[in-house]
C-alpha cells in the first residue's frame, strides 16, 4: 500500500460499456504512457465478494510518475483478484475480475439501521478512501472513523473532511499537552518499501551525478525592485487578470530571456550530438510527500506574466487534487527549483537529465549591502546554477546567471523585452 498521507498524482481512467447481469468483467491495467514500461499495483480498495458500484475506484496502479485509478465499469460484485498489491504488471494486463449486475453496493436495509451503524463505512475508511482524501486526513491528524461519509457506499469525500474540520472543536491541542511522554529508551524502527517514484528519483539523481560533469556557480540578486513593483501594482494586476502577481512569473520570464541569449543552456547532449531546442519549456520543481515532481510550463516565450501565473496556479491545483497527468510531467528543457519556500538559504541543485542545467532560487533575506559606498539593508536572494560542463562552459554559465540577476534587479527590462 502507499504510505498514508502520500500525495498521489491521479490519472482517472473510465470506460463504461454496457454489461448484462452475470457478465464476467475483466479488470485491466490502463494503457500506460509511451515512456512507461510497467507499473506496480499499489492498493486494492475492494475485496473478493464485496459489492461495488459503477465508477467506484477498485485499485490504484503506480507508475514512475503517476498513480492510475482503475474504476468499476458496472455495478456488481468483486470476483478474483489475480495480482495482489506489490505485483509488477504491464499495460492492459488482466489483474482481476468482477461480475456485473450483482447486489447493489448499498443495501437498503443498511439505511434503516440505528445511527451508530451508519458510521460503519467510515470505520473501514482506510480501505475505501481515495489517495487524496487519505493524504488530507493524515495531514490534519484526523481519525477517519469519526468522519461521516456522504459519497457512494458511505465513502468519505474531501468535502466531508473539510466539513468535519470546520465543525471540529479546538480540543485536540489540549489533548496533545496531556498526552503521556514517550517511553524512555524506545528504539523502535519502521520499514517502508520505496515507492516507484522514489526509486526513479534515486536512480535519476545518481545518473545525473555519475554521467554529467556537474558544476555549480552562484550569484545574488537584490529583490527590492520586484517587491516594490508587486506592492505598487498588485491590486490593479489582480483586478485586471484575476490572479495575484507572484515571484515565480518573474523568475520564469528572466530564465526564458536568458535561455534565448545562451542557447547552450537550452540544449541537451544526445549521444555524440548536441540538440539545440528552439522552444522554451520550463520545468518547475515541486516537492511532495511522494517525492519531487517537475510539471512543465510550455512555450514560456509566448506567455506574459499573467498567463504564467495562471498556468502555475493550474498546475498547483492539479497537484493538490492529484490530477497531474503524464503530459504535465513530461519534457522540459530547463528546471527552476525554489528551495526558498522551505527556508533554504543556499543549495547546489542537481540537474534533471537530459536537461543541461537547473536554477535554484532561495530564501529572500534582509542583509546589509554596500550601495554607492553606503550601507543599506536590502532583501537579497542567492541564485545557484548547476550545469553540465560537457556542454556549457564557465563563460556561458556565468553570463547566463548574470543575465538573470540583471533582469530581476531591473524588472522593467522583462516587461519591455530588452
Amino acid at each position: 500500500m502507499l504510505p498514508q498521507g502520500a500525495l498521489t498524482l491521479v490519472l482517472v481512467t473510465k470506460q463504461n460499456p454496457i454489461f448484462k447481469k452475470g457478465d464476467k468483467v475483466e479488470i485491466k491495467v490502463p494503457v500506460l504512457p509511451e515512456s512507461v514500461a510497467d507499473a506496480t499495483i499499489a492498493t486494492w480498495h475492494v475485496k473478493t465478494g464485496e459489492a461495488v458500484s459503477r465508477d467506484q475506484v477498485l485499485v490504484d496502479i503506480e507508475t514512475d510518475k503517476v498513480v492510475l485509478e482503475v474504476v468499476a465499469q458496472a455495478d456488481g460484485v468483486m470476483g478474483e483478484i489475480v495480482h495482489a498489491e506489490g505485483a509488477t504488471v504491464n499495460a492492459e494486463q488482466v489483474i482481476g475480475h468482477m461480475t456485473a449486475g450483482g447486489a447493489p453496493a448499498a443495501a437498503p436495509a443498511a439505511k434503516a439501521e440505528a445511527a451508530p451503524a451508519a458510521a460503519a463505512p467510515a470505520a473501514e475508511s482506510d480501505e475505501v478512501l481515495t489517495p487524496s482524501v487519505r493524504r488530507l486526513i493524515a495531514e490534519k491528524g484526523l481519525d477517519a472513523a469519526k468522519i461521516q461519509g456522504s459519497g457512494k457506499n458511505g465513502r468519505v469525500t474531501k468535502e466531508d473532511v473539510e466539513k468535519f474540520l470546520a465543525g471540529a472543536p479546538a480540543a485536540p491541542a489540549k489533548a496533545a499537552v496531556a498526552a503521556p511522554a514517550p517511553v524512555q529508551g524506545d528504539r523502535s524502527q519502521k520499514r517502508v518499501p520505496m515507492t516507484r517514484l522514489r526509486k526513479t528519483i534515486a536512480n535519476r539523481l545518481l545518473e545525473a551525478k555519475n554521467s554529467t560533469a556537474m558544476l555549480t556557480t552562484f550569484n545574488e540578486v537584490n529583490m527590492k525592485p520586484i517587491m516594490d513593483l508587486r506592492k505598487q501594482y498588485q491590486d490593479v494586476f489582480e483586478k485586471r487578470h484575476g490572479i495575484r502577481l507572484g515571484f515565480m512569473s518573474f523568475y520564469v520570464k528572466a530564465v526564458t530571456e536568458a535561455l534565448k541569449r545562451f542557447p547552450e543552456v537550452n540544449a541537451a547532449i544526445d549521444g555524440d550530438d548536441i540538440v539545440y531546442h528552439n522552444f522554451f519549456d520550463v520545468s518547475i520543481a515541486v516537492s511532495t510527500p511522494r517525492g519531487l515532481v517537475t510539471p512543465v510550463l510550455r512555450d514560456c516565450d509566448k506567455m506574459n506574466l499573467a498567463e504564467i501565473e495562471k498556468a502555475i496556479k493550474d498546475l498547483a491545483i492539479k497537484g493538490r487534487d492529484g490530477k497531474l497527468s503524464m503530459d504535465d510531467l513530461t519534457g522540459g528543457n530547463f528546471t527552476i527549483t525554489n528551495g526558498g519556500v522551505f527556508g533554504s538559504l543556499m543549495s547546489t541543485p542537481i540537474i534533471n537529465p537530459p536537461q543541461s542545467a537547473i536554477l535554484g532560487m532561495h530564501k529572500i533575506q534582509d542583509r546589509v549591502m554596500v550601495v554607492d559606498g553606503k550601507m543599506e539593508i536590502l532583501p537579497m536572494m542567492y541564485l545557484a546554477l548547476s550545469y553540465d560542463h560537457r556542454i556549457i562552459d564557465g563563460k556561458e554559465s556565468v553570463g547566463f546567471l548574470v543575465t538573470i540577476k540583471e533582469l530581476l534587479e531591473d524588472p522593467t527590462r522583462i516587461l519591455l523585452d530588452i
